[in-house]
């Protein structure tokens, strides 16, 4: 029996690398006008064969990027009409939206992951959720929820080793990433929202010299961490430096590090034109396969 797929506007650009026979892409239709926004700028979102659906196996792809307002609108309209036909979906994301906010540090904020993690399983009542590389994957919370965790640094670090050889020395650029990836990496110091400090311990420092350096972080920003980072390990004379990333958040940090390390190794959990991406479909399809035999 086959399983729905059910891809957002962010997450169509997988439809076309998924030739599984186990999965049916379904892409949300258009109005009257064959267009999926009214003159005013509200969305319209319509499931066709959302009957079909019934008793099937659904799963909403969405990716919360570039556009995450917009996007959240669309994947909560294509809920609530898979909950209003009493299908219980579960949501992959390749990129999860205001990840970042994950945690209260002052009066009056909200952890928005937590909460938007919290709406969808307790008021859409989706069964499960999957997230490529969340920020938040070691708050206490996510323990509360049906989440599964995606790592796609493996293929990017395999695909680095191809290139650069099995010597090449990893670097995470920051503690999180050191556990996540177990790696040694920099002790990332934050200042504020736009300033951070980098440190490296002198046994690191001594073992970059005449190495290849692969730098490792979740997502790239404005690209002022990785930045810093490689200008840190070139001025202990890395032979060269590259990067790898999982999220290509803001394409002028891209552009940025395009131009000052020898290669980067980018995912395509958020679509990017024009920008070379590494395709995670297989992972994605692997992944949501393992939990169906499940």
């Amino acid at each position: 029996m086959k399983t729905y797929l059910v891809l957002t506007s962010a997450a169509e650009h997988f439809a076309k690398k998924i030739k599984n026979g186990d999965f049916e892409v379904i892409l949300p239709d258009l109005n009257r006008e064959n267009k999926m926004y009214f003159p005013d700028g509200e969305i319209y979102v319509r499931l066709s064969k959302v009957r079909e659906m019934k008793e099937r196996r659904v799963i909403v792809l969405h990716s919360g990027a570039p556009e995450p307002n917009e996007g959240l609108v669309e994947m909560e309209l294509l809920l609530q009409i898979l909950k209003d036909n009493d299908i219980r979906a579960e949501i992959f994301f390749t990129y999860f939206p205001y990840g970042r906010q994950d945690k209260i540090f002052e009066q009056g904020e909200t952890s928005a992951a937590e909460n938007l993690i919290h709406k969808l399983v307790n008021y859409y009542k989706v069964k499960r959720i999957y997230i490529v590389e969340p920020h938040f994957a070691e708050r206490d919370w996510v323990k509360n929820y049906p989440l599964v965790n995606i790592s796609a640094t493996p293929i990017l670090m395999a695909k680095a080793r191809q290139d650069f050889g099995k010597n090449i020395l990893f670097l995470a650029a920051d503690k999180g990433g050191q556990r996540r990836f177990k790696v040694k990496g920099f002790n990332k110091i934050r200042k504020n929202s736009y300033q951070i400090e980098l440190e490296l311990s002198k046994k690191l420092i001594n073992s970059i010299k005449g190495k290849t350096v692969g730098l490792i972080d979740d997502l790239i920003g404005t690209g002022g961490t990785l930045l810093k980072a490689g200008e840190l390990v070139k001025k202990y004379r890395a032979k060269k430096v590259v990067c790898l990333l999982t999220h290509a958040l803001l394409k002028e940090g891209v552009e940025k590090i395009r131009k000052k390390f020898a290669k980067v190794y980018l995912t395509n959990t958020i679509k990017q034109p024009k920008v070379p991406q590494i395709n995670i479909t297989q992972l994605i399809l692997k992944a949501i396969s393992k939990y169906g035999r499940n």
